[in-house]
């Protein structure tokens, strides 16, 4: 008898036997070919078969393909749990070396024409959401030229080339689409292995270094955290969030689920951003953005604070300091309470939250909730 042939002979009572096994996909290739061509002819157990298959789908709803996005990490600590890694690294560049990662599997999955989808890239200038569009090439040729900030202070070549060194994110992204715009057009995957080797040779630099190495590097902010001279731990933190953010935008043009970092990850991601905050807030100060009027407090006395609450995983809670970034905060001079998600407030950072809802909760002062939501936002650029 040939393999899925149906069975000859079988009764009716067998056949209808056979519909919960056929219903879980459980039959061999000849029962499966007599329940099926028996369907066809019986009216009751075609009825009684989409039933139980309809059934099976809710003890056992579809699943994507996708592995869990934990899956990477979970294999990681236990591969080093047993054989500790010859050069490890640093915690620091460790959500750095996870999102290029989680990025890199994104791009394994796209196909030719996702390759040219626009994709579009949101910030906010002063007050103001901005914007503009490049397709996934184009993100990738972003990340590449910023990310080469780094370099040099790691013995690697800017992508740029020398005559780049330094400059801002800005100048730097424009070079690299002006020098690469040909290329994208004719090849879009062509920006794929320059951005992942670079990344790669970034953690592996970072590896290397001195457990007690001090570096600092030449990274302006929009609101010049650390005077323009980032120390590298943060600036790598800073290239690891940009590296989920950009993720999220390309995934967004492709239609494609993609979730934030995991929750060891997030945290140092979240507390960069609630550190660059306090020196955002000052900046819009000296400006002239704030809504809630200064107020002095006596040398050494805690001044106004808000307290800025993180929820869910890398969540926290953050004393801000209203008036001026070295003022000694607490939590008896809060004056507002600002409630977010550990995924809201980064979106809100990058420029990708509108400020109306960015917000899970507040109470207390409403200028300087407000002056808080728009400082975060001032922390996005291209």
């Amino acid at each position: 008898m040939r393999a899925g042939s149906p069975v000859a002979g079988l009764s009716h009572t067998h056949l209808m036997s056979l519909l919960g096994a056929w219903a879980l996909s459980a039959c061999s290739p000849a029962e499966t070919a007599s329940v099926e061509h028996h369907l066809n002819d019986c009216a009751a157990c075609a009825e009684e078969g989409l039933r139980l298959r309809d059934a099976v789908t809710l003890m056992e709803p579809q699943r994507t393909l996708d592995l869990d996005e934990s899956l990477r990490t979970r294999v990681l600590e236990t591969c080093l749990a047993r054989r500790p890694a010859r050069l490890p690294v640093p915690r620091w560049a460790a959500p750095f070396e996870a999102e290029t990662a989680r990025l890199d599997y994104l791009l394994n999955d796209l196909v030719e024409e996702e390759w040219r989808r626009p994709v579009r890239l949101r910030w906010y200038a002063g007050d103001s959401p901005v914007g503009c569009a490049t397709t996934v090439a184009g993100v990738l040729d972003h990340l590449t030229a910023v990310d080469g900030l780094l370099c040099p202070e790691l013995g690697l070549p800017d992508p740029l080339g020398r005559d780049a060194a330094g400059g801002a994110p800005q100048e730097r992204t424009d070079l690299r689409w002006r020098l690469t715009a040909a290329e994208r057009e004719r090849q879009p995957r062509g920006a794929w292995g320059p951005w992942r080797d670079q990344g790669r040779a970034m953690v592996v630099a970072a590896a290397r270094l001195p457990s007690d190495a001090d570096i600092r590097v030449a990274y302006r902010t929009p609101e010049d955290f650390g005077g323009g001279a980032v120390p590298l731990p943060d600036a790598f933190l800073d290239r690891a969030f940009a590296c989920w953010v950009h993720a999220c935008d390309i995934a967004e043009a492709v239609d494609y689920p993609y979730g934030p970092p995991s929750g060891d990850h997030l945290r140092p991601l979240v507390d960069l951003a609630a550190r660059r905050l306090t020196v955002s807030l000052a900046a819009r100060r000296r400006a002239g953005l704030t809504s809630s009027a200064p107020v002095l407090a006596p040398v050494g006395a805690p001044g106004r604070t808000v307290h800025l609450q993180i929820l869910g995983d890398g969540g926290g809670d953050w004393l801000v300091p209203l008036d001026s970034p070295t003022a000694v905060t607490s939590r008896e001079a809060v004056v507002a309470r600002l409630v977010l998600t550990a995924p809201g407030f980064c979106r809100l950072a990058a420029g990708r939250l509108p400020l109306e809802e960015a917000a899970a909760g507040a109470d207390g002062d409403q200028r300087a909730v407000r002056d808080v939501l728009f400082a975060t936002a001032g922390l996005s650029r291209l």
